[in-house]
């Protein structure tokens, strides 16, 4: 499970690529992309199979976004996100949140080995401020059952 210093570090950051947008509004991708731009975060899309975002421009990958991000967070298959992971490393990124469902043993370990803070098993929604109803009271629930990170 991930330490509660891991997740704290990370949602103190303010710039993040969001990899595996989709169009479709209730894909996680997008709910995530657009929550955080909600909570204020600079936000940049990344998904090589589009061009926009809702008038936002989306990134075909990591090394093409027009300014350097303090860190990653991955919303495609866990086959995938060991793809990504070696993108965030060639582009010098520190911190990664692979969201629940995204993550692979392998691109946890690559982090590890790469010295690359990655935060996993967590939905980032929980834990980004202010939380929305439906994800504070599943960070509630969690707390109940004692499944918060500590």
């Amino acid at each position: 499970m991930t330490a509660k210093k891991a997740v704290d570090n990370f949602l103190s950051k303010s710039k993040f690529a969001v990899v595996g947008v989709s169009r479709n509004r209730k894909k996680f991708g997008n709910v995530i992309y657009q929550e955080l731009k909600k909570k204020d975060y600079k936000v940049f899309a990344v998904n090589p199979n589009m061009d926009s975002l809702n008038q936002d421009p989306c990134y075909p990958n990591l090394g093409s976004l027009p300014e350097p991000v303090e860190g990653v967070v991955i919303v495609v298959p866990p086959e995938e996100t060991e793809k990504v992971v070696k993108d965030v490393h060639s582009n010098n990124i520190k911190l990664v949140w692979m969201q629940q469902g995204s993550e692979s043993e392998t691109a946890i370990e690559f982090c590890e080995k790469n010295s690359i803070e990655v935060v996993y098993k967590e939905c980032i929604l929980m834990f980004a401020e202010p939380a929305a109803s439906i994800h504070k009271f599943h960070r509630w629930i969690w707390k109940i059952l004692k499944k918060l990170p500590k």
